[in-house]
């Protein structure tokens, strides 16, 4: 089981929200790297290019959300946005801490970024430095680093959720005279409840096998490697740099993917759905990439700005039996 054992809520929300999906400079069409994931309330950050900003006035998202931003390597295109976005927020009087994750050298550029312009109001920016193999542990989830392999250092993240509380067995409560309300809500949160006879109802005895939350990872800038398979394994999705088209044959000597690499990855990491960013602006229409990829890996699809997607908990175990009779049932007869 990956991070601590503190059950997820069973209602909270996941979606990602693509900012900014161009390599190197803005287009007409698209702005330059940020990924937002929204869970709950919260949104997190991925890369903050330049003018970060201004992408989250024009979503439904609201900056002021921001709680922590994880910047992959130091290439400008990749971190110019936040001082704007730290400037907004100080004029919009904002008060809680905002955390700020990178690379080794992250701290000494951020505090002088952050200082840029500052006028009034304040909030404290938090700023750690991670190597690969760190990982930062929230409420009910973990982001850890993975080494990438660009030009410069570079990291990956994966979100991890914390394992789901199993399904929580009725009959087995109301057989153990479990009263129906306040202490089935209790069970199913991993809580143990005492009867009114004095006896003692634990979770295990009411709740079946504990249920996987969902995981998320983004490569950032980075050609095929290892690491992207490491930290990708079993993801529900997994954003995936793709610069390139298969004809570029330069594009691992500039620390690049193409969307082929990209799907590749993704079929060796077991991945549920494939979204490739960090398109060239050469690229005016990114459907050769998409079919390229979507040769080895079907379910791969280009992220653009604006995208939103929203990350369904993994099926259950006791499910799939269910869902695989339904798929071998769709199948056509053979001879």
């Amino acid at each position: 089981m990956e991070g601590p054992c503190n059950p997820a809520p069973m209602h909270e929300s996941m979606e990602i929200v693509f900012l900014g999906t161009s390599a190197s400079w803005p287009t007409a069409e698209r702005n330059v790297p940020a990924v937002a994931v929204k869970r709950g309330s919260e949104i997190l950050l991925f890369d903050c290019g330049e003018g970060t900003q201004r992408q989250f006035q024009k979503s439904k998202l609201s900056y002021m959300q921001v709680d922590k931003i994880f910047l992959t390597h130091l290439h400008a295109d990749h971190f110019l946005g936040v001082t704007g976005l730290v400037q907004t927020m100080r004029m919009n009087e904002r008060t809680e801490p905002l955390h700020l994750y990178g690379p080794p050298g992250t701290k000494e550029l951020m505090e002088m970024l952050t200082s840029i312009g500052k006028s009034r109001g304040g909030f404290q920016i938090r700023i750690r430095e991670m190597t690969p193999g760190d990982e930062v542990a929230f409420k009910d989830y973990v982001v850890r680093a993975y080494e990438m392999r660009h030009t410069t250092y570079a990291l990956g993240y994966a979100l991890i959720e914390n394992d789901r509380p199993g399904r929580f067995n009725k009959e087995r409560a109301l057989e153990l005279g479990v009263p129906e309300g306040r202490m089935f809500g209790a069970l199913q949160r991993g809580e143990s409840v005492t009867l009114k006879d004095g006896r003692v109802v634990t979770p295990e005895e009411v709740l079946g096998p504990a249920r996987r939350g969902r995981k998320v990872c983004y490569t950032g800038d980075t050609v095929p490697c290892e690491g992207v398979v490491e930290m990708a394994t079993g993801a529900d999705v997994l954003i995936h740099e793709a610069t390139y088209a298969s004809d570029f044959k330069d594009a691992n000597l500039y620390g690049h993917s193409t969307s082929q690499q990209a799907a590749f990855m993704a079929h060796r990491a077991g991945v549920g759905r494939l979204f490739l960013t960090h398109i060239s602006p050469r690229y005016t229409n990114a459907k050769v990439l998409v079919d390229e990829a979507r040769k080895l890996f079907p379910e791969s699809h280009e992220a653009r700005d604006f995208l939103e997607f929203v990350v369904k908990f993994p099926q259950d175990a006791d499910a799939a039996p269910a869902a695989e009779a339904a798929t071998e049932a769709a199948k056509p007869p053979t001879g």
